[in-house]
């Protein structure tokens, strides 16, 4: 391994957990006034919850499953919500595809488009049947005035505790998930960068038939750069839609690390790790019969 793609690697690591960490403060702190208020709603809503949580996912930033994964940690939300937020989110995939698409002035773009609609409303039916499933989850719901906010003594306890909870809280919890994210690119891209992209590159177009397969599993890896890969095969011409799908729907980017971590929670994360490549795989294949294993023709 060279020196210069040593330092891309630890570059491009910095710049991702730096992105993860400003999007999670930022949403933090706004969360921290509103953190009530969202609680509540998605408590009355329990049905349409997974719906708000995929389209919270299609937001084209490796933050949000990281940011879905901690608000289920704290049972602000529930499993089907948090399932329907992994699997509508992307990532910058989306993105990718309308920059190719208008730079290269082909049919390239138009393929986010059900790109979209499937991850959206995938996530919403898998997110509404698990919660009708596990109907009795431990949500937290808190009361509308909080005890704080009823006495009008000790003032200076008061403010402190407010700067605690809106600005230093937010912040430790925000450079605490920042250093993991960093930790895992950086250990993710090394292994990359050893084995070569090349070499993946090659394990999925081995058979038109088990690309599905691969691209599902190569989606697990909770890292930009097997997403990236993924949608640079399809976009030149060498994946099918299907495949595609696969790999996009399994990647929830490092929400998934942060879901495992916490290990008194590691049965249902086992859970949600199952239910999503399960629901991945099914329909990359589902769409491969239907529309063919050959590579898309993106082109013209």
């Amino acid at each position: 391994m060279t020196w210069e793609l040593t330092k891309d690697i630890i570059l491009d690591s910095l710049k991702d957990s730096a992105l993860v960490l400003l999007f999670v403060f930022v949403f933090h702190i706004l969360l921290s006034f509103i953190d009530l208020k969202i609680s509540n709603f998605l408590i009355k809503r329990k049905k349409s919850a997974p719906l708000f949580g995929s389209l919270f996912g299609l937001i084209p930033q490796c933050g949000t499953s990281v940011l879905g994964a901690d608000l289920y940690l704290k049972r602000y939300i529930s499993l089907g919500t948090l399932v329907a937020i992994f699997i509508s989110c992307s990532d910058e995939a989306l993105l990718m595809f309308i920059e190719k698409g208008l730079a290269d002035q082909n049919r390239l773009s138009l393929y986010s488009i059900p790109l979209i609609l499937v991850k959206l409303v995938l996530g919403f039916i898998v997110g509404l049947i698990i919660d009708l499933i596990y109907r009795n989850q431990n949500i937290v719901q808190i009361d509308k005035v909080e005890e704080d906010e009823k006495c009008s003594h000790h003032i200076n306890e008061k403010e402190n505790t407010k700067i605690h909870k809106h600005l230093i809280h937010p912040l430790t919890h925000s450079l605490e998930i920042f250093v993991y994210v960093l930790i895992v690119n950086l250990l993710l891209g090394f292994i990359i960068g050893f084995i070569g992209e090349d070499t993946f590159s090659n394990f999925i177009l081995s058979s038109k038939y088990l690309a599905p397969l691969f691209t599902t599993i190569i989606g697990l890896i909770p890292n930009c750069a097997s997403l990236v890969l993924i949608t640079e095969l399809f976009t030149s011409g060498n994946l099918s839609f299907g495949a595609l799908l696969g790999g996009l729907i399994v990647n929830a980017g490092l929400g998934m690390m942060v879901l495992l971590k916490n290990k008194k929670n590691i049965k249902n994360s086992l859970l949600v790790l199952a239910i999503v490549f399960s629901v991945g795989l099914v329909t990359s294949y589902l769409t491969c019969l239907i529309f063919g294993f050959d590579v898309a023709k993106v082109w013209g």
